[in-house]
């Protein structure tokens, strides 16, 4: 029965907000960035998601690379701060999941394709020149939630696309792991961890429908320093420097810890 409340309390709100950012997107109103906000706090509310969020997202154009654990992770990141997501090129083809990521603005690419990297890179640039906030997950898939996968470099490139086209100093790179916490109250070990994760080769509406049968999940987000991308000179380098940020954080965050 919660499934099926949830389910149709989601559908209902999807339709209700979808022609208002229809219209965002045609007429390029600033509301194309805050009515995601609204869907996700609402979906996280219904879900049983709480959200501890320590630091803050840098403003302005930044790109906020973070380690990735589940599909809640877009949900819980969307509902703090107006974002782009990077994707993988079958979410723009999935049932409703890709319909909504194209109407987050999100920026598909094809990891099967070299040659796509510099195009996904030329529209994250744009993204980041035009102002917005964009999240990469630099581990390229998602984890099982107790660990951070090597960060890969290639994308770090359009912080140097976007940087030529604005004022020095302007846009900004930002270390953020995501770590969950408890379920229902009771703090998630190694074990039960994985629970949440929805990594490997695991369906995605069954992870779904046990996520809300499973009822509350605590969520922490722990925001880094931001760089200044202008600064950036060895990308493989800042790759591996960001990627022990995030893990520092995510382990931080894991032990119950206040982050350093």
């Amino acid at each position: 029965m919660r499934v099926a409340a949830v389910a149709v309390a989601v559908g209902l709100l999807i339709l209700l907000l979808l022609p208002f950012q229809i219209v965002a997107l045609l007429l390029k109103l600033p509301a194309r960035r805050t009515i995601p906000i609204l869907l996700h706090r609402a979906v996280c509310r219904l879900l049983g998601v709480r959200i501890n969020l320590l630091g803050t997202f840098a403003s302005g154009p930044v790109l906020i690379v973070a380690n990735h654990v589940s599909w809640l992770d877009i949900c819980v990141i969307t509902s703090i701060a107006p974002v782009v997501f990077i994707a993988k090129r079958e979410v723009s083809t999935w049932p409703i999941f890709g319909l909504l990521a194209r109407l987050q603005r999100s920026v598909f690419i094809d990891r099967t394709r070299r040659s796509a990297t510099v195009a996904a890179n030329r529209t994250i640039g744009e993204r980041l020149a035009d102002g917005d906030r964009v999240v990469l997950f630099a581990e390229g898939t998602s984890s099982d939630g107790n660990r951070v996968l090597p960060f890969r470099s290639s994308l770090l490139a359009a912080v140097e696309m976007a940087a030529g086209k604005t004022a020095p100093g302007d846009i900004a790179i930002q270390p953020a792991a995501i770590a969950y916490t408890a379920g229902n109250g009771v703090p998630l070990g190694r074990r039960h961890r994985p629970r949440v994760a929805w990594y490997g080769d695991l369906d995605l509406l069954p992870h779904l429908a046990a996520i809300i049968r499973r009822g509350a999940v605590d969520v922490t987000i722990s925001a880094g320093e931001p760089i200044r991308a202008d600064a950036v000179v060895d990308r493989k380098a800042t790759a591996r420097d960001l990627e022990a940020q995030v893990r520092h954080l995510m382990v931080t965050a894991l032990r119950g810890a206040p982050a350093e």
